[in-house]
């Protein structure tokens, strides 16, 4: 377990109660293949349901970061502007943040991995994207100096570093659940009807 210098903790916390440290404790996937299958349904939704979480925070944070690299470049004159002195407004910094999180080419689940889930509570991971992205100091980014721009950077990828790891690490608890699911259909372990009963 970590803490961060503004106080949250981050990464997995051995008997911590958050979605985050559940998925990725030891006991989470033991005895995977004698697991009751309404209990391994219950853990693959929890692992999904954490990943698009991750997914959310992690995509706030690459929106900031996106930002901040469009101030850099304004700054050095390759964004195509045509008074680098110019401090975009706050319509320009909106719009070119909503064209990010929009952008199709992102592809915060990975080759080929879908999921239809939408991110629900905000746990200490989000609250921590929230925070670093809601930074007052980061609301006008003109007004930093190319040192204090850096160090924002520097931040923000540390986070996101950390976000993506966690991240993974769900992805593969999840992907074991899943396997495990889909190798008791294969097997005959588990039969349609078998599987309509359990979740009734």
């Amino acid at each position: 377990m970590d803490e961060r210098e503004d106080g949250q903790v981050s990464g997995y916390q051995a008997g911590g109660r958050r979605a985050l440290d559940k998925v990725l404790a030891p006991q989470f996937l033991a005895g995977l293949q004698d697991m009751d299958l309404q209990v391994l349904r219950e853990h693959r939704t929890v692992a999904e349901q954490e990943e698009a979480d991750l997914s959310y925070a992690r995509r706030l944070l690459q929106g900031r970061l996106d930002l901040l690299g469009a101030e850099e470049d304004r700054r050095a004159g390759t964004d195509g502007a045509a008074d680098v002195r110019h401090a975009r407004s706050d319509a320009e910094l909106v719009a070119k943040l909503t064209d990010v999180l929009a952008d199709p080419r992102r592809t915060d689940h990975g080759m080929g991995r879908f999921t239809s889930v939408e991110p629900s509570r905000v746990g200490e991971h989000r609250r921590r994207a929230e925070l670093a992205v809601a930074d007052p100091h980061l609301s006008d980014l003109s007004a930093m100096d190319d040192a204090q721009l850096a160090a924002a950077r520097e931040r923000l990828v540390a986070l996101e570093q950390e976000l993506s790891a966690d991240r993974h690490r769900v992805q593969e608890a999840m992907d074991a659940c899943t396997e495990e699911i889909t190798r008791r259909y294969r097997d005959g372990v588990v039969s349609v009807e078998d599987a309509l009963r359990s979740a009734r």
